[in-house]
This record gives C-alpha cells, structure tokens and sequence, in this order.
C-alpha cells in the first residue's frame, strides 16, 4: 500500500487507502508507518473528516467527577457543596452543570463563605494528589540507570550549573555550587563515576549572614559525609534590607560549593564531552 515514489504525487489515491486503513480500525501512527506518510499536516489532510478508532481514544478521567456532579446539581447542592465533595474546581463543574437549574440559595453568606472555604481546601488538596500521583509515575518510568546515562546527565548538569571558562578569562577549574541536595548528591556521585580522588574535593558553604550559619554548615556537612571542620571558610552574603527576600524559612540552608583541586584536566575533558553532546545533538536536527 505503499505511496507512489513521486512524494505523494497521487493525493486522492493515498486518501483513499488512508480512508480505508481507518475505518478499518488503526491509528493514525499505524496508517502513518503503513503508508509511509512522514508529513502530519498531509497525514491530517488524508484523515480529514474519518473519526478515530474507539480503541485509540484515551478516557477522560473526569468522566466519573462530571457525572456524580450533575448528579449532585440534580438533589439541588451548590457549586460550593458539590466542590467540597468531589475536590474539583468550581471553574469544571459551572461548564458540567451550566444547563440544569440553579438550586434556590438557602443559606446565609457566612455560611456559603465557610463552604467556600472548605471547597477550595479540597480542591488543593485533589491538586496535591494529582501532582504527587504524577511525579511517582515519572519516577517509575526513569528505572535504572546506565553508567553510561549517569555520565551524559553528568556533563550536562556540570555544563548547566558548574563554572566555566571565558574566552576573556581562561580559568580551567572544576566548581559546582547549588542549594539543591539533590543536584549536590548527583554531582557527587558523577565526580565518583568519574573515579575523581575523593581527597582533592573541597567544600564551603555559602549563605546569608542572617540565616542559621551553624545549622547549615552542619547539614551540609552531614550530607556531604564529612566533618564540619573539613568544611573551607563560609562565604556570609551581606543582607539587604530593601530586598524582599523569600528564602528565609527554617529550611533556608543557603548553597554548598564543591571544588576540586587541580582539576584543569578534568575540566578540558568535560568541554570536549560537552562538545560531543552538542555536535550529536546537531547532527540529529539535520
């Protein structure tokens, strides 16, 4: 069922197989690699008025919420009630309910104002459901890593946040500073792939002056697996009283700075790895 060699010379020819290949049940990626249809907006054109197949279309997951609200609307509850119940905005359920009758206000505005209130504490916490159900199937799709992986995520990461050298200042030296442990722990464990020399890293806090100096340095020392007294001089960053500064809660612990010692070779190797993601990256865009 092949095109003709011609670039898709016979248009109503491709439509029709296309037509055909749909109503008998595929996708629009199985017709596409059926026919050899590269181009989405042809592929558009050759489907143009043919639905998709029942099988490839995903559920709405709201499906269930916008009925049981309908439903609720019916035994006359209020936006406000109906949000409180089933956590969803009242933005949703005003466009799932628009066409059934308005229930007769039977409450006070206090009373209506509480409802309110509760109805968007449900609604945020659905949200914080959701968001956390996403990240955990995220993070279930990353599996294992290669080395190979953790390498290439290493120059990239280093090549995002490390220092670098400038043309009008060559400094060939291996830094990385960042108040995310996280990134800390990954940058470390690449340093460690690396076979890097744990005896050359060196470390230093770096904070307001008017945060928990003390707390910090001891939490990153801990995380870092050394003593608070391996730890280089703190770098205090003088506070400005006209800034309006939003990092200031208990879990403020500033930035931790990671050198390592005569580290130009290591450094000239990372630009030449970055430079080799980046040639790949280019070719593929060709």
């Amino acid at each position: 069922m092949a095109h003709p060699t011609g670039k898709y010379a016979d248009f109503e020819g491709l439509r029709e197989q296309a037509v055909t290949l749909r109503r008998a049940g595929l996708s629009r990626r199985q017709i596409r690699d059926r026919l050899h249809v590269d181009n989405n907006d042809l592929l558009n054109r050759l489907l143009q008025g043919e639905p998709a197949p029942d099988w490839t279309r995903r559920p709405n997951a709201k499906d269930d919420l916008r009925a049981k609200a309908r439903e609720l609307r019916l035994q006359g509850w209020t936006y406000d009630r109906i949000q409180v119940e089933l956590g969803c905005s009242k933005g949703s359920i005003s466009l799932w309910v628009r066409d059934l009758p308005k229930p007769e206000r039977k409450r006070t505005r206090e009373e209506a104002s509480a409802i309110a209130k509760r109805g968007w504490e449900a609604t945020l916490r659905r949200r914080e459901e959701e968001r956390q159900q996403t990240k955990a199937a995220a993070a279930s799709e990353i599996g294992t890593l290669t080395d190979r992986e953790l390498f290439v995520i290493g120059v990239a990461l280093y090549w995002a946040e490390g220092s670098k050298s400038k043309p009008y200042s060559r400094r060939e030296r291996i830094t990385f500073v960042n108040s995310d442990p996280d990134m800390i722990t990954l940058f470390l464990r690449w340093l460690a792939l690396l076979d890097v020399d744990p005896t050359t890293l060196r470390f230093a806090v770096q904070i307001h002056e008017t945060a928990d100096v003390a707390a910090a340095e001891a939490f990153w020392a801990h995380h870092a697996g050394i003593d608070t007294g391996s730890l280089m001089k703190t770098t205090l960053k003088k506070h400005n009283p006209l800034t309006n500064r939003k990092n200031t809660a208990d879990s403020y612990r500033g930035c931790l700075r990671v050198d390592v010692r005569d580290g130009a070779e290591l450094y000239r190797r990372i630009e030449g790895w970055w430079s080799g993601i980046v040639a790949h990256a280019q070719a593929r865009l060709r």
